[in-house]
């Protein structure tokens, strides 16, 4: 005689958190079926603080409104690192977020945390993957010392790991990338783009500022260049991509080649089942500074992944090459197959 087997515990449905730089995005994303939209304010207090981007107090009440009429949920990321003394433009986004009742704040510094905690009680309270807490360890500290609802984990652990820590940290919400750009450093405190330009990313909110970017044609190619250094050279016949120094080419041992990293975009439509069955909450696709054609693309796409695997059928074959970085994709650290 056999033992019947358990069945397995049925899959919860991740909401999806998709990005929107501008209002026009946000309403794209919604439309494309995002459960949740993440965007910023049009200041330093959010880490792609970028011209051209982001939102104004009243742009985000707007699309707040319009995405509240449409079931969806807005998070805004006030992600930066507040200046030491003058932290009071930090404090007024925090204040403003409550007032416009978004349904939560992403926060990255351990001392604005404790800010919101104690000043806006009411206010949901996301931990930013920039605080990089990877380990339940961590995670708890943050959720019984400030009441963190979910926390966005770093883009270092695999799938296995993400599960054994959703095991060990339930209730607790966990939000994973699942595509956008990748950085080389530990999740975004970049020095190489400080050093470069003398603007922090995580105290200015701009990584490669465009203002220190500039393109020069020669009769070999165009060279790009970052704060007056020089970060690639093209020839004619390749695209020139953005010169951030992370994804560099550059000469060592007399041989030219990508030494921190090379443009590849994260792409996890392939294992979306694997990472639905590890207990994540949320899925976060990266890219405020991309246009509306990205965010509907990217956002349909994995509307559509998420519903086949909650629907119990194959995952559609999506080709999303065209919207990748340097036309590569990875499943980055999820599956770590350089080990």
């Amino acid at each position: 005689m056999t033992t019947a087997q358990p069945a397995p515990a049925p899959l919860t449905r991740p909401e999806l958190v998709c990005p929107a730089g501008t209002p026009a995005a946000l309403k794209s994303a919604i439309d494309a079926g995002a459960d949740c939209v993440y965007i910023g304010f049009r200041d330093e207090t959010n880490a792609r603080n970028f011209p051209g981007l982001n939102f104004s107090r009243r742009e985000m009440a707007e699309g707040i409104d319009y995405a509240h009429g449409r079931g969806a949920k807005v998070l805004v990321a006030v992600n930066t690192f507040p200046r030491a003394g003058r932290p009071e433009v930090w404090h007024q986004a925090v204040a403003d977020c409550d007032s416009l009742k978004a349904d939560g704040v992403i926060l990255a510094d351990i001392g604005l945390i404790d800010h919101a905690a104690r000043h806006h009680p009411n206010l949901r309270l996301h931990l930013s993957v920039q605080a990089a807490a990877s380990n339940p360890d961590a995670i708890r500290f943050y959720v019984e010392r400030y009441g963190i609802k979910r926390v966005v984990l770093p883009r270092v652990l695999t799938v296995q790991e993400i599960a054994e820590v959703n095991s060990r940290i339930a209730p607790i919400e966990t939000e994973v990338f699942v595509f956008g750009g990748l950085c080389v450093m530990a999740e975004g405190r970049c020095a190489l783009s400080s050093y470069a330009t003398g603007q922090s990313p995580n105290i200015n909110g701009a990584c490669s500022p465009a203002c220190d970017v500039r393109y020069t044609e020669t009769s070999e190619g165009i060279t790009s260049e970052l704060g007056g250094f020089t970060i690639n050279k093209f020839a004619h016949t390749e695209p020139a991509g953005y010169p951030t120094l992370c994804k560099g080419r550059f000469i060592a041992n007399d041989k030219a080649s990508y030494l921190f990293e090379e443009p590849t975009s994260l792409n996890t439509l392939a294992i979306l089942p694997d990472l639905i069955r590890a207990g994540v909450t949320a899925f976060k696709i990266e890219g405020r500074q991309r246009g509306r054609a990205y965010v509907s693309a990217v956002v349909q796409a994995f509307r559509d992944g998420v519903d086949a695997v909650m629907a119990g059928k194959s995952l559609p074959d999506i080709d999303l090459d065209r919207i990748t970085e340097g036309g590569k994709q990875t499943t980055g650290a999820y599956e770590k197959a350089w080990r």
